[in-house]
């Protein structure tokens, strides 16, 4: 059995590139594959490996300084979702491109997934997914706001074109895992919002805890691993990731003349020149014979 880890922590982290190397040294190891991004602000990313593995990796990362409280969200998986093992640095762990964000500083009251439903069914509270709009397209909460981005850098823009239309509304945000919500409570209160709220461990936490009777949740939720998607439960859907621009895919899409496997989906057909659709092609090719051959290609869930 694989165990699946998703976390994120906000800290300082004075040097994150003198913490890469060993980082990543233990995950192969300890025979942990994933993606993990280390910036000056914490540290995030999910990993996939074995109990052992996972435990390590775990205990590494609440060592280093004021990750002593690091929390993560799991799940199981028949099989390795991840081809390979990545630790980057970067600007931002959640990339939002405001300066001065900081939820080390600030964020809004967080609410338990069994206290919000009465929060988002509340008259006076407007519910808004923070996800990107490939994202929303296969899940979401009955009822909430999609602000259509693209990018979580989009989100600032959106939301001083849209302000106006929450007037004297409280403000109920979500996410996948609760990452993107930090940073997004703390800009609106640095906006002047006082009234703001957030799902505490995101839209994974809430399909692990809610009965899907009691649910307020519509569709599957998008997961950033091989899983492609995951229903209540955490159980995983029935998305397939497209070969090019991964974003999931429907059965339906996979029907669609639009749709070639490893190469385009509907969604993206247009968006890549021919150069590029012609290495796809000759990836998908190669993972193929790799299959064939009974061998693991690095293409193959690469997350």
């Amino acid at each position: 059995m694989i165990i699946i880890a998703a976390l994120y922590h906000f800290t300082r982290f004075p040097d994150p590139a003198a913490l890469r190397a060993p980082l990543m040294a233990l995950c192969l190891d300890k025979g942990v594959k994933g993606s993990l991004l280390l910036a000056d602000e914490g540290v995030n990313g999910t990993i996939a490996g074995p109990r052992e593995g996972i435990d390590a990796v775990l205990a590494h990362l609440r060592a280093l300084p004021g990750c002593a409280d690091l929390d993560w969200k799991e799940a199981e998986a028949a099989e390795m979702p991840f081809g390979r093992m990545k630790v980057k640095l970067k600007r931002e762990i959640v990339t939002m491109g405001i300066e001065g964000v900081d939820p080390r500083a600030s964020v809004g009251h967080y609410v338990t997934p069994a206290e919000w439903n009465a929060l988002i069914s509340a008259p006076d509270v407007a519910v808004i997914d923070t996800r990107n709009d490939y994202e929303v397209g296969i899940g979401t909460f009955k009822g909430a706001v999609d602000p259509g981005t693209k990018s979580f850098r989009d989100f600032p823009a959106w939301w001083e074109a849209n302000r106006e239309r929450f007037h004297n509304k409280r403000i109920a945000m979500f996410c996948t895992g609760g990452i993107r919500c930090e940073k997004s409570t703390n800009y609106l209160i640095s906006q002047g919002i006082e009234d703001v709220f957030h799902l505490k461990g995101g839209i994974l936490k809430y399909l692990e805890e809610t009965s899907e009777e009691a649910s307020l949740w519509q569709g599957e939720c998008y997961v950033f691993d091989g899983r492609v998607s995951v229903g209540h439960g955490l159980v995983p859907g029935d998305y397939h990731s497209c070969g090019a621009c991964r974003r999931p895919v429907s059965s339906d899409d996979r029907l669609h003349p639009d749709y070639e496997e490893g190469v385009c989906c509907p969604a993206c057909v247009g968006e890549y020149p021919a150069e590029d659709r012609a290495r796809f092609r000759e990836r998908e090719k190669q993972m193929r014979l790799s299959q064939a051959r009974g061998e693991k290609h690095l293409g193959a869930n690469s997350g």
